[in-house]
């Protein structure tokens, strides 16, 4: 064969290959779409027409405002949002968006404020006089949390204008945690393609001892029902099984027990090595006996490190989609936006949220 029918051959396998690859990504591209698509559909299902309200203290922010018109115009939410009225409505109109039907409540010129101030310095123990809790109350994110508290709500977002320290202090001083779990987590969903797993905690706790890990394993598999994940809890650690000793594996151990008894119902084993929860071939060499090993779907993670750099590895490393962090183990859900989201990011939170609103 001569130089150039090698070279011509070549060129056309080099064209044949590129052709095949783009084939293969907008094969996955489609499907993760479409994954995606049906994850929301039917967790939209289950609240359309349940006029679940919804506060957005950020009233004056466009993505806000696009995300809002959606879901009234779907009936996924009854929205409410915080701000003056008339900048409200100017900053839609700038936009192009109608509030029409849409509740708008300015901190500033709220008929009961009298009474949120009494519930506010009642919920913190006389920690604020009255005057103080005036001041606070003119935030839009405390505003917007008490009206969650006081049942005139029955979720927030927020956090696309405001900092995770601005959305959640409020959260924690007047939501505060169910009865039961002593700490707030961040979960996240985990998406490639048709496989869905949660891994926890990712965002809120540094270094959770074994009873704070056992109430996080349980709120994350009660937030994995949610999304339709099977709730097959695995307690992560560099040791499977008693394979290593150390303080920190007896933590995970600990936890596991004690993550156990409080929720019976849902599948949890621990202490499990990554590999051995993931893959069934290693799960039968290293914990033959666990109904965890090989079928774990919610990973939790021993402290914030671990689980911060194993959630971005599976994204980057993965090309796992990652939604949130959710916020778990509020009384009521309060969701914290990213400052670098979109409108479709609120619009989903959103819908996130008002389906956290149907837990127990």
């Amino acid at each position: 064969m001569r130089n150039d029918e090698i070279v011509t051959v070549n060129s056309i396998n080099v064209c044949f290959f590129f052709r095949i690859c783009c084939m293969i990504v907008e094969y996955y591209k489609s499907n993760l779409e479409g994954f995606f698509l049906d994850m929301f559909e039917g967790l939209s299902q289950k609240i359309v027409g349940k006029k679940i309200k919804i506060v957005f203290p950020e009233g004056l922010e466009p993505r806000i405002l696009g995300a809002v018109v959606r879901l009234k115009a779907e009936d996924l939410v009854e929205p409410i949002v915080i701000g003056n009225v008339d900048a409200v409505k100017e900053a839609a109109k700038g936009r192009g968006f109608r509030l029409n039907g849409i509740q708008i409540i300015d901190p500033t010129d709220y008929a009961e404020l009298d009474e949120m101030v009494a519930s506010f310095v009642a919920r913190r123990n006389g920690k604020v006089t009255e005057e103080q809790a005036k001041k606070l109350l003119l935030d839009e994110n405390y505003f917007g949390t008490m009206l969650v508290h006081m049942g005139l709500a029955d979720g927030l977002v927020s956090g696309a204008v405001h900092s995770t320290g601005d959305t959640v202090r409020p959260a924690l001083q007047i939501i505060k945690t169910k009865p039961g779990v002593s700490r707030t987590s961040g979960a996240f969903i985990m998406i490639r393609g048709t496989e869905r797993f949660l891994f926890a905690d990712c965002a809120i706790n540094i270094n959770p001892g074994a009873q704070e890990l056992a109430e996080i394993a349980v709120e994350s598999a009660k937030t994995a029902e949610m999304f339709e994940i099977q709730p097959n809890v695995a307690m992560m650690s560099f040791s499977t099984k008693g394979s290593a000793a150390s303080p920190e594996v007896d933590k995970v151990v600990e936890a596991t027990r004690i993550a156990k008894e409080l929720a019976p119902q849902y599948n949890i084993d621990g202490e499990l090595q990554f590999d051995a929860a993931f893959s069934e071939v290693v799960a039968k060499q290293k914990a033959p006996g666990s109904t965890v090993a090989g079928q774990a779907k919610v990973f939790i993670f021993p402290e914030i490190q671990s689980g911060n750099i194993g959630y971005k590895i599976a994204q980057r490393f993965g090309g796992f989609e990652a939604v949130g962090p959710i916020l778990q183990g509020l009384n009521k859900p309060i969701s914290d936006l990213s400052r670098g989201c979109n409108e479709e990011d609120v619009y989903k939170t959103a819908i996130i949220t008002a389906n956290q609103t149907l837990l127990d």
